[in-house]
């Protein structure tokens, strides 16, 4: 099964100025992720938090989780974000499974989120976009802009799971939101594959009738 997850933290970096950082990898069994550099994203991997930062520095990360009894291998690689529009979506286009983070004490980066959804329904319609919401800095609740009731209601909008979580004090069930996106990814694929083979199995029978009608008349 192949899983490709794209992480987009604008807590940090503003959506749409060109230096957002990010991580992509394929792991052994040809699951691909793509994650954009986050604090996010460090704490998942490493359970810890890294205050000095620096997202201009090429990286690569091995990481190895079981997820409902699925070892899954990954390999990521910081490519230091330096690349141009195109080629970021072309990024996107390989995603199957999204995570869009924006910063609880930043209205503007909560803003920045249904534009970003949007830019991912363009490029990959006609399928459906498979993500979570994360509002990060939850332990920053005394300097709030964006409620939580005002995230959940943003993720019914966009038809996905909403989470609230702190990088940096690890509150919040960071590894839990990244594995559930997995699980909805490989929901969706199965849902797929189901129909793809019902639609073989019907061209198929079409091809069959075909034939036996010519050989009839």
């Amino acid at each position: 099964m192949s899983l490709f997850f794209l992480c987009w933290d604008v807590a940090s970096i503003p959506f749409g100025d060109g230096h957002v950082s990010k991580r992509h990898s394929r792991n052994p069994q040809g699951c691909k992720f793509l994650y954009f550099t986050s604090s996010l994203v460090v704490r998942f991997l490493t359970k810890r938090f890294i205050w000095e930062y620096d997202p201009t520095l090429e990286s690569t990360y091995r990481h190895q989780a079981t997820i409902d009894d699925e070892v899954v291998s990954m390999e990521i690689l910081d490519t230091a974000g330096q690349e141009d529009a195109i080629q970021k979506e072309g990024h996107v286009r390989w995603g199957e499974g999204f995570v869009l983070v924006y910063d609880i004490t930043d209205r503007g980066s909560f803003e920045e989120m249904l534009p970003l959804k949007n830019l991912l329904d363009e490029v990959k319609k006609p399928k459906n976009v498979t993500l979570i919401l994360v509002g990060n800095k939850a332990d920053l609740d005394h300097s709030r802009q964006v409620s939580t009731e005002e995230g959940e209601k943003l993720a019914t909008e966009l038809a996905c799971a909403f989470y609230e979580c702190s990088a940096c004090t690890g509150e919040g069930n960071i590894m839990e939101a990244f594995y559930e996106l997995c699980r909805e990814v490989r929901r969706r694929k199965m849902v797929q594959g189901k129909t793809r083979r019902r639609s073989s199995t019907t061209h198929v029978k079409q091809a069959i009738n075909k034939m036996l009608t010519k050989i009839s008349s």
